[in-house]
């Protein structure tokens, strides 16, 4: 994770009037505050060695640019849209002297390619060999300079972007995530076809088995999933969060789906600076009317009362948490003074999305909803008094359960995950959504079949709760890439200090629940369909 600040927080040159960019929505929450620098580029001028000021840096400004120096920050600028990257000094470590000196670099040369009149390529080089000693607490005179210089290229400006692009698609990366994908491929057509097998022949065994028991003597014992044919369709307890967790859960899965749709179209190119942010947030607001219907018809499908409770429960799940989180996160980006915390302009915004398009959609959604009136077609009456569930052994427990439906889908995406968690916390940037799109549908489908699996070895035993079970079981996932980021955190990352560990912990929790919430949802719907399969293929007195 890189904290970012302000360039002009340093005392570097600045112009005598700097005017700050106006920002879209997507770049402001994406922490960019771009503000005009002091360098003259003029097109095809070559300029050798220009002053841009002199300075005589104060004990206090050396003291925070040797910090900075030794805290590895660089500075970030955009010339015609391109990024450009250096940094601002370095530590040399002599071994000879013992203890190093902190450098400072006072001198910038720019390497900017052309073709006809277009800026294709800038590179930043600085150079040790001019650069002022600051590693002790005096103060130090600095003159700052730049040189620039200009050659043709053949590149088209088209390809200008495919720099950037490549350092994610290098050949040697490529075959590592199409190694990953084909490995998780493999996994999954196994284990998909191993369960199916094994569902497909104890289930024809069950059937034969239940019709012949029909014409053969009622005097047997009863046992297997056929006899809970009255207590499976008896709905769970907490209707109303149950319904709440399957509304948000499949506006999220529509938002993961929309947004890897324009990905693939090529919306977010590399340096489309918070395009994808701005497109979160938008289609955020714009699919609530999903989570208001499917929540509230299902609600009532449950033979819930009070749907108005429950719509407000679901507007709540998920954005509620998330509201929190982004509070304490802001203030304390504010209390460190660094670029992610929002301006206050930018906080109304958000809140103006929510009031105006969000929360009247989730109603519109609600609404429908509930006049959609659909019953829930439950294949077998349900009895008046369930059975008593039979003592289980401590592996058929909820939580042994999750852990054993949450490893095999994680174990698909865990290639991945890794890539994407150093694009977002790291400098690197993820270009393949392609191979993001099919990680993640390998990821549903897991999701969906182990969830199956699990629910009918539940009801084999007679265990007939399975509603909340096949919601947890599908959402364990969410909770192995919880304990990912922690291994994350402390084994692949350097970040430290309190604001780096909160903004990474807070906002991957929040990302976590919402897997939780979208692949519970999924490990319920293919649960349902599942058992209203099988029930529908049994006499059901």
């Amino acid at each position: 994770l890189c904290e970012t600040y302000r360039y002009y927080d340093l005392p570097f040159c600045a112009p005598e009037h700097p005017k700050d960019k106006r920002e879209a929505l997507g770049e402001v929450l994406n922490g960019d505050r771009l503000v005009d620098a002091p360098y003259e580029l003029n097109f095809k001028e070559d300029t050798n060695s220009k002053t841009l000021c002199k300075k005589t840096l104060s004990k206090e400004q050396v003291a925070k640019l040797r910090d900075a120096v030794a805290k590895d920050y660089y500075f970030q600028m955009y010339y015609d849209d391109l990024p450009l990257w250096g940094f601002l000094g370095k530590l040399d470590r002599n071994k000879e002297h013992g203890g190093g000196k902190c450098l400072l670099f006072k001198h910038i040369h720019f390497d900017i390619m052309y073709n006809n009149d277009r800026v294709i390529e800038i590179n930043v080089q600085t150079d040790p060999n001019v650069a002022v000693d600051i590693t002790e607490d005096k103060e130090v005179p600095v003159e700052f300079s730049y040189s620039v210089t200009w050659k043709k290229t053949d590149i088209p400006f088209e390809k200008r972007m495919e720099k950037y692009s490549k350092s994610s698609s290098m050949p040697q990366h490529l075959e590592i995530h199409w190694f990953s994908i084909i490995n998780s491929c493999v996994t999954v057509l196994l284990l998909t076809g191993f369960l199916a097998t094994i569902l497909m022949r104890v289930l024809k065994n069950d059937f034969i088995k239940y019709s012949h028991e029909d014409e053969s003597l009622e005097d047997q014992e009863e046992t297997g999933w056929k006899y809970i044919h009255g207590d499976v369709f008896r709905f769970p307890q907490q209707k109303s969060l149950f319904a709440a967790i399957i509304g948000s859960g499949s506006q999220l899965l529509a938002l993961a789906i929309f947004i890897f749709l324009l990905a693939i179209v090529g919306v977010f190119y590399p340096y489309n600076r918070g395009a994808l942010f701005t497109a979160l947030v938008v289609i955020y607001a714009l699919t609530s009317g999903i989570a208001g219907y499917t929540a509230t018809s299902f609600y009532l499908q449950l033979e819930g009362t009070n749907w108005v409770r429950n719509l407000i429960l679901t507007g709540c799940l998920f954005c509620g948490p998330l509201f929190l989180t982004f509070s304490f996160l802001n203030t304390v980006a504010i209390a460190y003074s660094a670029t992610a915390a929002l301006p206050f302009g930018t906080i109304i915004v958000i809140i103006l999305i929510w009031a105006l398009v969000t929360s009247p959609l989730l109603v519109l959604g609600g609404i429908a909803g509930k006049n959609s009136n659909t019953e829930f077609q439950a294949p077998c009456r349900t009895t008046k008094y369930p059975r008593e569930i039979p003592q289980m052994p401590w592996y058929r427990s909820t939580i042994p359960q999750m852990a054993m439906a949450g490893f095999l889908p994680f174990s698909a995406i865990y290639i991945e995950l890794y890539y994407i968690f150093a694009s977002i916390w790291g400098h690197k940037i993820y270009t393949i959504y392609s191979i993001l799109f099919i990680v993640f549908i390998i990821l549903i489908i897991v999701t969906a079949f182990v969830t199956v699996a699990l629910t009918y070895f539940q009801l084999a035993v007679e265990d007939h709760k399975w509603w909340w079970r096949s919601v947890l079981c599908g959402g364990s996932t969410g909770i192995f890439i919880f304990f990912y980021c922690i291994y994350y955190y402390h084994a692949r990352s350097d970040m430290s200090g309190f604001m780096q560990t909160s903004f990474f912990f807070g906002y991957m929790t929040c990302v976590c629940y919402g897997f939780f919430l979208m692949l519970g949802t999924v490990g319920f719907r293919a649960s349902l369909l599942f058992v209203r399969h099988i029930y529908r293929s049994i006499k059901c007195e």
